[in-house]
């Protein structure tokens, strides 16, 4: 009797299970609006999904390290832009192909949300700057690692 007490106590505080995020996975590029905006996100490993960024635009560079796993706050995606210091954001919603991540307390963005469509990862961070609902999306399309946009 105390056994199966136990175990349903066990069960019932026990962390939730890793969400599924390898769709994610992969080299994605985006060339529109005159830019290059790369993504490479590792293939989960012991709950452990590792990405970076690069963008070149407009003559400038800039690159962001991140990754994806369970943090004292639930699973989160953790950002650190430009090598700044780790800013994370839970898991708010996920489901075959999209999680939304969220931290309200961060200036911009407070949400992260990516969406696998086909051979597309769509990327968006919205959130408020100055009062103002502001946004940025991204279009990646799968490649061939280190892919480049045409000149």
């Amino acid at each position: 009797m105390l056994t199966a007490a136990l175990a349903a106590a066990l069960i019932q505080t026990a962390a939730p299970a890793t969400p599924d995020l390898s769709w994610m996975a992969g080299y994605w590029l985006d060339c529109a609006n005159g830019r290059e905006a790369s993504e490479t996100w590792s293939d989960p490993r012991g709950g452990l999904s590792v990405g970076h960024a690069l963008t070149v635009e407009n003559g400038r560079v800039s690159f962001e390290v991140s990754h994806l796993r369970r943090t004292a706050q639930g699973f989160a995606y953790v950002a650190q832009p430009g090598g700044a210091a780790p800013t994370v954001f839970v898991l708010a919603e996920s489901g075959p192909n999209r999680a939304v991540f969220a931290n309200p307390e961060n200036d911009f963005p407070t949400r992260i949300i990516y969406e696998r469509d086909g051979d597309a990862l769509n990327a968006r961070i919205e959130g408020d700057i100055g009062g103002q609902a502001r946004s940025m999306e991204w279009t990646f399309t799968a490649a061939p690692l280190n892919t480049r946009c045409p000149a």
